[in-house]
């Protein structure tokens, strides 16, 4: 017997548990990412199964350089061998150094609870690209020409340059690369043909402090001979127009800037093991090309007369080029871009083109998005055609501009040379040689309706489509319902969220596209339901810590563009707007169980507490502050940022305890406490739960923060509820308070009173927006023809509640490792259904109510275990597939608590019924 058991052992052991099944393997959360600089890159795993309760207890990891051992499977540079762990998400690789400039091939092989082990993973890689700033060997250069001096001068044509360099290939080639940045953004060719399907590369960052070069394959497009590499610049972030924002805050004062620039290098793998580079060098030639003028602004404006014949190809081109200028640079560090390139993710039709008067035509979209418009067109040499971009239009059929006029410059107040009304403006000029196809490369714009004037002839639905672009996210989340409002405000918070990801989380695609902490803050968790924001949030945290000011405060902006709207001072944010960086590198914790980023970030954070601490006053913030922006009711200042200060304190006694700093935590922790005991002597004397003034914002603050607990938490909450019954169920809350209102109801178990709210189809609420034909949140509760934005994410941070009280999807432990499974039906919705993908892999809740009875089902992960609460009244039977739940396998009753039975699973599909 015992000699069969051995036998069978043995067969799971060498073909696998086919039990468990490998999903997504990825290296610094990335599937085969091509260019990585850490030396100690972290791998992760999602497992599936067929059965409940399945886990991990132990995995085997082997890391190769070169195919022949991979397929082998032999590790030459990591074999881990047997290791004894639940762990499957963040393992650091530990093996030989690595390498630049090469590919390693990994696979995984792991352990279920009983110790039988799976077949090993089908083989994955991470390929390494600058390990050190000495493995560069281009040089950055330009087309020689001198930086303009006055103001106006930047609004005059200024052709932007186009390199070449020639080069053959006579040797077979095993694989070839391109690494490459170009400020502010550049488009790379060879031999005629764009290299990859990248736009507005690079990210924006703080150019003195880091700069993001990509990484392309470009094995498949080099041939044997001749080869010919071309660049084409545009100004970017880097050479920004002087535009006064608000008539007062010019960019170019605060950011590195300078005229387009690039570095690159191709560098050539032969498969005789021999390596070339081609640099960025004197060697390049140049010229001026056909963007005429560039600003991510005011636009983009083409001529196709002036376009270089052959300019990326072998063949010969004119006398007109010279050699190219090496340049300083910016200075920062070179460092690969991880963060998702931007790229075209979606193609829209017009759904009208009406001709308003004659020559004028108005385009609507359908859809306010970001993005460009793209032409076909065919006309005479030298035919301008003119595109200017709005949100809305008047009653008139007229384009309204107003809304996306850059940085409100609309009185001739946007300084010298600067238009009277800086709308958002395109031009392309027909070279006259057949049907021509343009769209902008170096700017974008946030638009429903396009105003098209010098269009030969009468454009058609045919010819005129809209590139929508952003960061190319990976879509974590799915939700719907039974109520179609929430359906529809869904799929605008989508479309809002992806017009303002590019290269930073943005207020608004058109009239700022600048990232503000405090926007961050209230949307954060509703971006990480949604999407994949690992990388993407990885890039922003780099940005939030490259622009720090001296003495420790966090800007409000990031990168830092002079605005520094009521803060402590040093030029740093407002409260509010500094706490969105500890924050976010919380959410990393939470949902992505990040550790790394907490420790990158420390010194960082240590450096912000003690310039907050600093300017505290008794503990607290007496200051001006921006406050609860957009809050309908008075604002509660300085109760806000003083809750603001205790909250980012109480956040820095958590990153002390996840890193092991006892005596940093007991600091900050008495800290806090000291905060909070002056808050509430200052802005509650009379103990009573009220706050402040005792509008919902202050309410809400004091609640979401847990200045107060026990009975004057419980008056408090009073309080926010009959404020509400006041209103007949409306808000009253700005950007903070909406966020912080859900989730302080949630956790109360009042989604009644949440789902009255968020249902709301009258002023102030998103029903209104969309009733009033919004396909994109406003920046304010009421519309706005002149002013505010109506692309405006931060609105958005409803959509964190549609999974955490609709769907119920909560972690209990960093990065779902534990899930609270928790729905709360309200109102008259009868099912919702939904999912999220953790580093785990995907939790699904799906519910519906029918005939007096709640169903529930759920999926867990793999390797995770779970909470499940399910409505229940006392007595109920509840049953589990088709079973009572006492018989149901890998089900375990916990307990009943607030009006729900709770029950314990590991991994698996559940479904639940029972009687309401």
């Amino acid at each position: 017997m015992i000699t069969l058991f051995l036998h069978f052992v043995f067969i799971c052991t060498a073909f696998g548990n086919d039990a468990l099944k490998f999903n997504k393997l990825s290296c610094e959360y990335i599937e085969n990412p091509l260019g990585i600089e850490t030396s100690f890159p972290r791998l992760s795993w999602t497992i599936t199964g067929t059965g409940r309760n399945q886990s991990q207890s132990a995995y085997e990891i082997l890391v190769s350089d070169n195919i022949k051992d991979a397929n082998q499977l032999h590790g030459n540079v990591w074999n881990t061998g047997k290791v004894i762990s639940a762990e499957n998400i963040h393992i650091q690789y530990n093996g030989k150094a690595l390498k630049s400039f090469t590919r390693y091939y990994w696979r995984v092989k792991i352990y279920d609870q009983d110790g039988i082990a799976t077949g090993w993973s089908e083989l994955n890689w991470f390929e390494t690209a600058m390990l050190q700033q000495a493995d560069w060997q281009g040089k950055w250069i330009g087309d020689g020409s001198t930086q303009f001096v006055l103001d106006e001068d930047f609004y005059q044509t200024d052709p932007m340059p186009l390199f070449r360099k020639s080069f053959k290939t006579n040797k077979k080639i095993t694989t070839a690369r391109l690494y490459i940045s170009g400020i502010g953004y550049y488009e790379a060719y060879l031999n005629g043909k764009k290299i990859g399907n990248h736009v507005l590369d690079p990210g924006w960052t703080a150019y003195a402090k880091e700069i993001l070069y990509a990484v392309y394959d470009i094995t498949e497009q080099l041939q044997r001979g001749n080869n010919t590499a071309g660049i084409m610049l545009g100004n970017g972030f880097y050479n920004p127009l002087p535009l006064r924002f608000w008539g007062g805050i010019n960019k170019r004062a605060e950011l590195t800037t300078g005229r387009p620039t690039v570095k690159a290098m191709i560098r050539l793998n032969y498969a005789d093991d021999s390596s070339v580079v081609i640099p960025t060098d004197e060697t390049w030639q140049t010229a001026p090309g056909p963007v005429m003028r560039n600003s991510v602004y005011l636009g983009e404006h083409y001529d196709a007369r002036f376009e270089k014949e052959n300019w990326s190809s072998s063949k010969p081109v004119d006398e007109s080029w010279k050699a190219a200028t090496v340049v300083n640079g910016p200075g920062g560090t070179l460092q690969v871009q991880m963060q998702p390139p931007i790229r075209v993710t979606k193609i829209l039709k017009p759904v009208e083109i009406a001709e308003i008067k004659p020559g004028v035509f108005v385009v609507d979209m359908g859809q306010n998005f970001a993005g460009v418009a793209r032409l076909r067109l065919k006309g005479p040499a030298g035919t301008k055609v003119t595109l200017r971009y709005g949100e809305d239009k008047y009653p008139d059929g007229h384009v309204n501009l107003m809304t996306a006029v850059a940085g409100q410059i609309k009185n001739n107040n946007g300084g010298p040379g600067a238009p009277k009304v800086a709308w958002q403006e395109d031009s392309y000029t027909l070279k006259g040689k057949g049907v021509e196809t343009w769209s902008p490369r170096f700017t974008f714009h946030g638009f429903r309706y396009l105003e098209v004037t010098g269009w030969p002839g009468k454009p058609t639905l045919n010819d005129i489509e809209g590139l929508r672009m952003n960061a190319d996210l990976e879509t974590d989340g799915e939700f719907s319902s039974s109520n179609l409002m929430f359906n529809k405000l869904n799929e605008t918070i989508q479309w809002t969220f992806l017009s303002n990801v590019f290269s930073l989380q943005s207020d608004c695609p058109a009239r700022e596209k600048l990232g503000y902490g405090g926007d961050l803050l209230c949307t954060t968790e509703a971006f990480m339901y949604n999407y994949n924001m690992a990388n993407f949030y990885g890039k922003v945290l780099r940005d939030f810590t490259n622009d720090q000011r001296p003495q420790g405060g966090i800007t409000e902006t990031m990168p830092f563009v002079g605005i520094a709207d009521a803060g402590p001072g040093d030029k740093s944010g407002p409260l509010g707007y500094q706490a969105g960086y500890p924050y976010l590198v919380k959410k990393m914790y939470d949902f992505y169980g990040d550790r790394r980023i907490v420790a990158d970030n420390y010194e960082a954070l240590t450096r912000l507490i003690n310039f907050l601490q600093g300017k505290a006053k008794d503990h607290l913030f007496d200051k001006e502050d921006l406050g609860d922006h957009e809050s309908l009711d008075a604002k509660a200042i300085p109760f806000t940022p003083s809750v603001f200060y205790y909250l980012q304190v109480k956040m820095m006694a958590d990153f002390a305890a996840i890193l092991g700093k006892k005596e940093d935590e007991a600091r900050y922790k008495n800290l806090s406490n000291s905060i909070q005991e002056a808050i509430v002597q200052k802005f509650s004397p009379e103990r009573n739960g009220k706050y402040e003034l005792g509008t919902q914002t202050a309410q809400v603050f004091a609640l979401w923060s847990g200045i107060d607990a026990g009975d004057k938490e419980d008056q408090a909450f009073k309080k926010l509820i009959s404020s509400f019954e006041q209103k007949n169920g409306h808000l009253s809350t700005g950007i903070f308070g909406t966020k912080m209102l859900f989730d302080v109801l949630r956790k109360a178990d009042e989604n009644e009173m949440a789902y009255r709210i968020a249902n709301q189809r009258d002023y102030p609420g998103w029903g209104f927006m969309l009733a009033n034909g919004a396909t994109t949140l406003w920046e304010t509760w009421a519309p706005s023809d002149n002013t505010f934005s109506k692309n405006h994410p931060m609105f958005g941070s409803v959509g964190e509640w549609f999974y955490r009280s609709l769907l119920g999807i909560n972690a209990a432990e960093p990065g779902f490792k534990k899930v609270i499974i928790k729905p709360q039906p309200a109102g008259d919705l009868k099912h919702a259904k939904g999912s999220f993908n953790s580093m785990y892999g995907k939790i699904h809740s799906a519910w519906e109510i029918t005939d007096q009875q709640f169903s529930l089902n759920v999926e867990i992960p793999v390797n995770t275990t779970a909470e499940i609460w399910i409505p229940t009244k006392t007595g109920n039977s509840i049953m589990e597939g088709a079973r009572p739940v006492s018989e149901a396998e890998g089900v375990k009753y916990l307990r009943n608590e607030d009006g729900y039975a709770v029950f314990y699973t590991g991994s698996g599909r559940f479904s639940f019924v029972n009687s309401l």
